[in-house]
């Protein structure tokens, strides 16, 4: 009897379950959707949407087949399930994403046509499953900004545009006010709450292509994103989120493949909203003009960063933090670990605050800031291993390179720059001195070696730096010149606990500023 009983319990839990999940799956076949590659199945998704979130939220389920739609706009509770064999196409007639909607381009708030994917002020979204979304994007990639500008008349979608934004002035888009064509984000949402986006596969995006934008509690897993070589293609741009969790995704795209970014200039700073928490961990980046890109649209700030166990395989660059006067904003707390690098094109590492060339200018909210960024455990071969240039108003502060161990052409260039720090850091570097320093104060450099030592090139060069620690170095064979000192504006660098036996010369240049104590002097 208990055991019937049993039975009979499980029996109607079963069925109660299996009702709640037909309650909760829309399949928009049902409401006249097609996956025959014909008509298009923009309003039959909005029915299934409509549907479910009258319900309280539910799933919209795409089975096999080729889905052909314009915009699709997420309510909350709302999850797009697009199963193993189903492909979304997106439609590349420009008329199907007006009306135009509450956006941000580039770091500046707009209005402008609706990206392809779209949520405003929801929670509880998703996109997940097997399946492709494809933004067919080459059409709008035909009016990237080069493009546009050949054109002799405005469009009728630049009419609209400018009708709409008339309170963004040239500075806020320069070269697109003018003659300004914003193509569409493949997928932003905005001011929304716990977002997911896992597993799918997306290409061929028309502009970037994961843009949340003022979102808390974002987590993009396992998505495979493939743009070819194409115009401001970015992979995944969080941009003044969050809580954002980056993991287990595959990029190769036509531009950075992730980006952090918090708005730009006047209209950054004015909505001055952060980007903030966020962990990018076990990715695999290809092809694309950065790996990891912080900027250059910062001027709501970015700070509590952590990239781990990732590999940057042909990137143009590695890790790139850039920005310019005008932007304002600070950049902190950033730590970066783990790190594979194969083949990078220009430098592993950039912190350039001279992205855009510019004037000397007094310190003000225009004035942006780095500081605070650790990197550590890192392998590969590059070009350049690194590139750290300040402003002379505001340097670079508080950096600290850890267990590096790379092969490049040209080894660390730092200018304006305080509290730098290098412990165990070898580079087999070819053309270079590994370590170049220009207006550079509070430098230590410790436990640092190139095996591959060039005659004419002296390991060290500091010039304009103050107190300097170099110690507990053993440079190898071969090595003709440890120290260069150009000019006589170097003060308090200190030299000891060094073994020099296999360095033809310790200093060259004025070394009147060198205090010398070491374990090991090569014999005369």
């Amino acid at each position: 009897m208990i055991k019937k009983v049993i039975y009979l319990v499980a029996l109607l839990l079963a069925t109660v379950w299996q009702h709640a999940e037909a309650q909760t799956f829309y399949n928009v076949l049902k409401y006249g959707g097609k996956n025959d590659s014909t008509g298009t199945n923009t309003k039959a998704i909005a029915k299934a949407i409509d549907a479910a979130s009258a319900k309280g939220g539910g799933t919209i389920y795409f089975p096999a087949g080729k889905y052909i739609t314009g915009p699709i706009h997420f309510k909350s509770n709302i999850t797009l399930f697009i199963d193993a064999g189903a492909e979304l196409h997106f439609s590349d007639n420009f008329d199907d994403y007006l009306p135009m909607v509450e956006s941000r381009w580039e770091g500046t708030a707009v209005t402008n046509f609706s990206p392809l994917l779209y949520a405003n002020g929801a929670e509880n979204i998703a996109i997940v499953g097997r399946g492709t979304i494809d933004g067919h994007g080459k059409k709008w990639w035909g009016y990237s900004e080069v493009e546009v500008k050949k054109q002799q008349e405005d469009s009728k979608w630049q009419v609209e545009f400018k009708r709409l934004n008339a309170n963004v002035v040239a500075p806020d888009l320069p070269g697109w006010i003018e003659r300004g064509f914003l193509r569409p984000p493949f997928i932003q949402f905005l001011h929304c709450k716990n977002v997911q986006i896992k597993d799918i596969k997306i290409q061929n995006s028309p502009f970037w292509t994961i843009n949340p934008q003022y979102c808390d509690n974002v987590t993009v897993d396992g998505v495979t994103i493939d743009n070819p070589p194409s115009p401001n293609t970015d992979g995944i741009n969080p941009e003044s989120c969050s809580n954002v969790h980056i993991a287990n995704c595959h990029i190769s795209v036509g531009d950075d493949c992730i980006t952090i970014k918090s708005g730009k200039d006047r209209s950054g700073r004015q909505i001055n909203v952060p980007a903030e928490n966020y962990t990018i961990t076990n990715c695999t980046m290809l092809r694309g003009h950065g790996g990891v890109v912080i900027g250059s649209e910062m001027s709501g700030g970015v700070k509590n960063i952590v990239i781990s166990n990732c590999i940057f395989d042909g990137t143009d660059r590695g890790i790139r933090l850039k920005t310019a006067r005008g932007r304002g904003g600070v950049v902190e707390n950033i730590r970066v670990s783990n790190i594979v690098m194969r083949g990078i094109r220009d430098q592993a590492i950039v912190m350039d605050m001279q992205y855009a060339k510019t004037d000397l200018e007094p310190v003000s909210e225009r004035t942006p800031q780095f500081k605070n960024i650790f990197i550590s455990d890192m392998t590969g071969s590059t070009n350049r291993v690194g590139l750290l240039r300040g402003l002379a108003e505001m340097p670079i502060e508080n950096v600290h390179f850890n267990n590096i161990n790379m092969e490049a052409k040209g080894g660390f260039s730092l200018e304006n720059a305080t509290k730098v720090a290098f412990h165990q850091v070898q580079v087999d570097v070819k053309d270079e001195p590994l370590i170049k320093a220009k207006n550079v104060s509070i430098l230590e450099i410790q436990g640092i070696q190139n095996f591959t030592p060039v005659a004419d090139r002296p390991m060290i060069v500091l010039e304009q730096v103050k107190q300097a620690n170099i110690q507990q170095n053993f440079p190898s064979a071969g090595t003709k010149t440890f120290l260069e000192l150009i000019g006589a504006e170097n003060a308090g660098i200190f030299v000891h606990g060094n073994n020099f036996s296999q360095v033809g010369q310790v200093t060259v240049g004025d070394a009147s500023a060198v205090t010398q104590s070491n374990n090991i002097e090569r014999k005369k």
